[in-house]
């Protein structure tokens, strides 16, 4: 079909906006990596940095300089595959569970579940409650209190509702009961929903730093994101300090190449890049069909 100016005047305004929405999008993050990779005295000089003008891996040596921040980057990346893990499989257990129509007080259960997503108890009795669980200063207390997520189980309930009744009857057919149609059945035909639901909860378990300050004292078990917290903290309380003793003057020369601006874009690089590295690897479930060959009736 032959195209008309008009046509061409719409996808180059098309075009132009989605040029113009990439790069508001991204030039935030590729100046903060290229900043990151830069001498901190040459960044303080100002102007549009779009490439290193002096490379440098000066501020990435002195974030990973101290062995407690490979330490917490390896807490958050198994509290980060063990949070996951725990809350997608008693998520969608109790999604399952809440989709039978037989399930004695199902509306009970619900009020009970929706109740939880409006109001919460405050954050001292929380703080009583995980206390006396015995749950302060272990790891347990970084993935126990988000197990169960009432959102992604509304959200698994509301993709098992519309799976075709003939998968579990024919499971039921051939003996299976409701474990064996939950984990041989429902759960493979429902890869995009568990792909999408675990990215969202494994960046929620990798940003999350609130809990970890309030409920961990031991610096063992300190996830990456409240150690970087701390490390900008002592940056910043060394460049407000008007008196500067012998311990902050070694501190300063160590510094030299190094800026508060440089320490903080190296330190979000550190806590960003790992987790973006997982999206490509469950980008495809997002757009791929759930029930393609699955089921012909």
């Amino acid at each position: 079909m032959k195209r008309s100016t008009e046509d061409y005047v719409i996808d180059i305004v098309i075009y132009s906006c989605l040029i113009i929405l990439a790069f508001l999008t991204l030039y935030p993050f590729w100046n903060s990596l290229v900043i990151s990779f830069n001498d901190g005295n040459d960044t303080a000089a100002g102007g549009i940095t779009l490439w290193p003008r002096e490379f440098t891996l000066e501020n990435y040596r002195y974030v990973f300089k101290d062995n407690r921040m490979i330490h917490a980057f390896w807490v958050t990346v198994a509290r980060t595959v063990v949070g996951t893990f725990l809350s997608i499989a008693f998520s969608s257990m109790f999604a399952y569970a809440m989709t039978k129509r037989d399930l004695i007080g199902k509306k009970f259960y619900m009020i009970i579940c929706v109740i939880t997503m409006y109001f919460g108890g405050g954050l001292i009795p929380t703080y009583l409650l995980i206390k006396e669980l015995h749950l302060m200063n272990t790891f347990w207390v970084l993935v126990i209190p988000g197990m169960i997520s009432v959102w992604n189980m509304i959200i698994f309930r509301t993709f098992f509702q519309g799976l075709p009744d003939g998968l579990e009857e024919s499971a039921k057919i051939d003996g299976c009961n409701h474990l064996g149609i939950f984990f041989r059945i429902v759960l493979p035909v429902s890869g995009p929903v568990i792909a999408t639901l675990s990215l969202f909860t494994a960046v929620g378990h990798w940003n999350a730093w609130f809990d970890a300050s309030i409920y961990i004292t031991n610096q063992k078990l300190l996830p990456i994101q409240v150690l970087l917290n701390q490390t900008i903290r002592s940056i910043l309380a060394v460049e407000s300090s008007t008196q500067v003793s012998a311990t902050k003057q070694e501190f300063l020369l160590g510094l030299q190449s190094v800026t508060h601006k440089s320490i903080v874009m190296s330190t979000t690089m550190v806590a960003t890049i790992p987790i973006m590295l997982v999206y490509p690897f469950v980008q495809k479930y997002f757009v791929k069909g759930v029930l393609v060959g699955s089921l012909k009736e």
